[in-house]
């Protein structure tokens, strides 16, 4: 099983700045995500979202210790740019986590071109709209859930 988290205003995909994130919602994301990974024979995933950082820190330790979670895609939103605290509970947790970005941070304002998180993850994804989400998934199943 692969979890998904996203963080704080992808609620708002579809409505927000549809011309940076596109016209998709995150339930259609989420529909579409889901339909691939059943395609390829996995059959169960966790779709987490929050505005909150702690809510996204408890659901990051949440799944990250569960035995059924082979790894965790996680877009963190503006949380990427400064939040330790999550940055911490992606190190602390066994399974591996790939960060998702819809856009380019890099090709953006400067302060999105830090990721404070990223350091923790086993890679990142970004500029790719929905389908980094994909890549992300794709990679850890194939790397079978144990490369951190």
């Amino acid at each position: 099983m692969i979890a998904v988290i996203n963080g704080p205003n992808l609620n708002l995909l579809g409505r927000r700045e549809p011309e940076i994130y596109g016209h998709e919602s995150l339930e259609d994301i989420n529909n579409w995500l889901l339909n691939c990974v059943s395609r390829m024979g996995e059959s169960g995933m966790i779709f987490v979202q929050s505005n909150s950082e702690g809510e996204l820190v408890g659901a990051v330790q949440e799944v990250g210790f569960d035995p059924a979670v082979r790894g965790i895609v996680i877009n963190p939103g503006a949380y990427a740019h400064y939040s330790v605290a999550l940055r911490d509970a992606i190190s602390a947790v066994p399974v591996p986590v790939i960060e998702v970005h819809l856009s380019n941070i890099h090709a953006r304002e400067e302060f999105r071109h830090k990721s404070v998180t990223a350091g923790a993850c086993a890679g990142m994804v970004c500029g790719l709209g929905k389908r980094g989400y994909l890549l992300a998934v794709e990679y850890l199943l194939a790397s079978g859930g144990g490369v951190r």
